[in-house]
């Protein structure tokens, strides 16, 4: 690798990018097990992308018949294969997430807002698809249908109390009561 001609601590950057790449992926690794061989692995759209894409899997396989696409009418819901299983590490989960260019472009959301795969789910993923458009839309093989994001858990402990909490600031009402 060439040296980009900015030294950072008397090492290239390119390099000290590479090594910083490297140990990231060591610290959050995930497993992935191809259902078929067909299966697209998740990728970065770019270096400093904060989700991967995940695509769809429209092959024939176990006695499922895909036919190379999925067709969703409108204000209809399917359940869009992936292909993937995940080995999440313990104390990890992955959140799926709409792609905005295929919300906004064709009117494809997540059903279910976001999506939580925990770390004990080892079957195959599959993203529920919502069309909001006034159209019949097709997902095809290969198309980029969700974002996922390896998330840290935080659980916590309920403790039940005797009285009401009292407010923290000077909030009036619930939905909608920070603003017009």
């Amino acid at each position: 690798m060439s040296c980009c001609g900015n030294k950072k601590n008397g090492t290239c950057c390119k390099a000290s990018r590479n090594k910083e790449a490297l140990e990231r992926l060591t610290r959050n690794t995930i497993g992935v097990y191809k259902v078929t061989p067909d299966t697209t692995l998740p990728s970065y759209g770019t270096e400093q992308s904060a989700c991967f894409d995940i695509c769809a899997c429209i092959v024939s396989r176990d006695g499922h018949r895909w036919m190379g696409s999925v067709e969703v009418e409108p204000n209809g819901i399917v359940k869009v294969p992936t292909g993937l299983i995940f080995d999440i590490p313990e104390g990890y989960s992955v959140r799926l997430h709409p792609r905005s260019g295929l919300s906004l472009n064709k009117g494809l959301i997540l059903a279910n807002c976001e999506g939580v795969i925990d770390s004990d789910y080892v079957e195959e993923i599959f993203v529920l698809v919502r069309n909001v458009s006034s159209q019949i839309q097709y997902i095809e093989h290969g198309d980029r249908i969700c974002q996922g994001e390896l998330v840290k858990n935080e659980s916590v402990v309920f403790v039940e109390i005797e009285e009401c909490p009292s407010p923290k600031t000077d909030r009036d009402g619930g939905f909608g009561s920070t603003g017009k």
